[in-house]
């Protein structure tokens, strides 16, 4: 199983990750370097990307803090680093089911820090 290794920034904080080796990781490892505005939907940020994929075998809407998800309703990536609006404790639960594309490998939750922030960019590291 290779993994993509790839660097997060937001502001002055970059952040290491990784995506899987799925289909979809794999589209979206293909679209890098990404560069969006990051909507915020409590401790989530998820940008619009240029991937077209349905969901697959990994889709989940319960989430662990860190994941990285593929969002197909709004060809989406969605970075999950807390509770969003519908969780029912500390673990994030996305709007609806997410392909699970990979992960933050550090502290995700320092994505706190940066919220409001202008511009996403993802790119291999």
């Amino acid at each position: 199983m290779t993994v993509e290794k790839i660097r997060i920034i937001l502001k002055d904080l970059t952040l290491t990750g990784e995506l899987f080796d799925t289909l979809t990781a794999r589209a979206v490892a293909e679209a890098l370097p990404i560069e969006a505005v990051p909507e915020e939907w409590g401790d989530e940020f998820y940008f619009e990307i240029p991937v077209e994929m349905p969901l697959d075998e990994t889709a989940a809407a319960k989430v662990k803090v860190g994941d990285i998800g593929y969002w197909p309703p709004g060809n989406a990536l969605a970075i999950f680093f807390g509770p969003t609006p519908i969780s029912s404790g500390s673990e994030p639960v996305a709007a609806s089911d997410v392909n699970i594309v990979g992960r933050v490998t550090g502290d995700a939750t320092v994505l706190r820090s940066v919220k409001g922030a202008a511009k996403i960019r993802i790119e291999k590291d």
